[in-house]
């Protein structure tokens, strides 16, 4: 049985300390929030200011491989967050029947629900635990970083403001504004390689409360839940609760952006995309202001360099290790996977580089891919949005395109599009097979319609809602 220290209350710190608790290890959790949450969802959700963690209010949804990870790991936890008001859809809910079962498909499943479902069901699990030690409010000030006993130094504690505190592994789930990589420096240690890609992206959402009885599956609106247009991307999110939240994605250099702060003119726009506006006819409540959330980049930040490990001691996970743009809602799966990955191994911990090398080998092999895909969607979507009319696409570039739209028609085109999303399988293995490349290429045959998601409203339609508002003095 180890100690180990968790840095951060999040997603991933909250997770990785019940795992270790649960896997017999003492775990001492510090959050520098001094805010305790009130226990009801709409109060914490809505009401309690969250500055370092700007997606706390931004829309989320489980995929498979985190349901996988609380259904194996905490049924307990599970069990409560769907008693709070989460639900499940399965990709094939789509269709009126679901085709003939293969293995696998009951993973493929979204769990609709916002942040602080989740985060509610995993403190209290956390707090209920004899192995687990919360220290709120205390904050973190950096490494105590020594000798290994081989060539690479060792973490055996961190710095509190009280003096150090002693640990047999430290794991760093202080998310994206880690400091981790500002403590390695100062303690003199190699500089831990990061790779990171801007995304030129800008997320505002708002949030509605559906009317009586109106968010029922027999009632959900039957359409894609993105609409694109090539300037902005609208993403409707069904969430826990009767509650919507709606997402419309644009350049953080759109000079239209400061215009979706007011509440109206985000309605007016939302209204525009077939997928919100199909969400929206319903008139739903709204609840809240509109939230911007930009300055975003995708970041792999492993302890390691090309000679491996820079130090033992420490492992990262969540968005310390792994930050990933939200488009593909991938981070919450990713931060699961590390932490069950910990938990599994943290009874290694003593063979210190032995343990490093392994968790980052893990990392590269398992987490790393999903990060590369990231990236190549982001810029994908970056050319797409940036409103220039590009070359016209080859057959391969068509066959892409084409795999969603056609995979609302075709259950077998869904099951691969449904493995992708959900991180069973890359896409290049989903829809790589023969049958799967086949149905592709004859739905796409004399087919000369746009191949992206149901087309979002002209440009001159966005800035007439933007300038009516402007008019009006309610503009921003």
């Amino acid at each position: 049985m180890a100690h180990i220290v968790v840095t951060g209350g999040g997603i991933a710190g909250l997770a990785t300390a019940l795992f270790l608790a649960r896997g017999a290890h003492d775990v001492t959790l510090f959050e520098q929030d001094a805010t305790e949450p009130s226990g009801g969802l709409d109060e914490d959700f809505f009401g309690r200011a969250r500055p370092r963690v700007p997606q706390a209010v931004q829309p989320h949804a489980l995929l498979g491989p985190a349901r996988s990870v609380l259904r194996t790991r905490t049924p307990d936890v599970y069990a409560h967050l769907l008693r709070l008001g989460a639900w499940e859809q399965h990709e094939f809910d789509w269709f009126t029947a679901h085709p003939p079962y293969r293995p696998g498909d009951e993973d493929l499943v979204l769990v609709r629900l916002r942040r602080v479902v989740l985060e509610t069901a995993m403190r209290a699990a956390v707090h209920a635990h004899r192995n687990v030690r919360v220290e709120t409010g205390t904050t973190v000030h950096g490494l105590v970083v020594g000798p290994g006993g081989g060539r690479v130094p060792r973490v055996t504690g961190v710095c509190l403001s009280a003096g150090q505190f002693a640990a047999d592994l430290v794991v760093d789930a202080t998310g994206r504004r880690s400091p981790v990589a500002t403590w390695l420096a100062r303690a003199g240690t190699r500089t831990p390689r990061t790779r990171t890609h801007r995304v030129g992206l800008a997320y505002a959402c708002r949030w509605y409360r559906a009317r009586p009885g109106a968010m029922t599956r027999a009632r959900l609106p039957h359409v894609p839940y993105t609409s694109a247009a090539p300037y902005a991307l609208s993403i409707a999110f069904p969430s826990d609760n009767g509650l919507l939240g709606v997402a419309l994605v644009c350049p953080v250099d759109d000079p239209t952006l400061p215009a979706l702060r007011d509440p109206r003119t985000f309605d007016g726009l939302a209204r525009l995309f077939p997928s919100s506006g199909a969400w929206l006819a319903d008139d739903p409540q709204p609840v809240g202001e509109v939230h911007v959330m930009a300055g975003l980049d995708n970041r792999w930040s492993p302890t390691a360099d090309d000679a491996g490990p820079v130090v033992t001691g420490l492992v990262r996970v969540g968005d310390a290790l792994v930050h990933t743009n939200p488009t593909l809602t991938q981070g919450i799966s990713l931060a699961l996977w590390a932490a069950e990955r910990v938990a599994e191994t943290a009874h290694h911990a003593t063979r210190h580089e032995e343990f490093a090398v392994s968790y980052d080998r893990w990392a590269h092999t398992v987490l790393k891919p999903w990060f590369d895909l990231q990236v190549a969607a982001d810029k994908d979507n970056e050319r797409r949005l940036s409103g220039t009319v590009g070359a016209p696409m080859d057959e391969e570039a068509r066959h892409k395109a084409a795999r969603f739209p056609c995979a609302l028609e075709d259950p077998l085109v869904m099951r691969a599009w449904a493995q992708a999303r959900h991180m069973v399988r890359r896409p290049e293995e989903a829809f790589g097979s023969e049958d799967v490349r086949l149905r592709v290429k004859r739905w796409l045959k004399d087919r000369t319609d746009a191949l992206q998601p149901p087309a979002g409203p002209p440009r001159g339609a966005w800035e007439s809602v933007v300038a009516a508002r402007a008019a009006t003095g309610s503009g921003s």
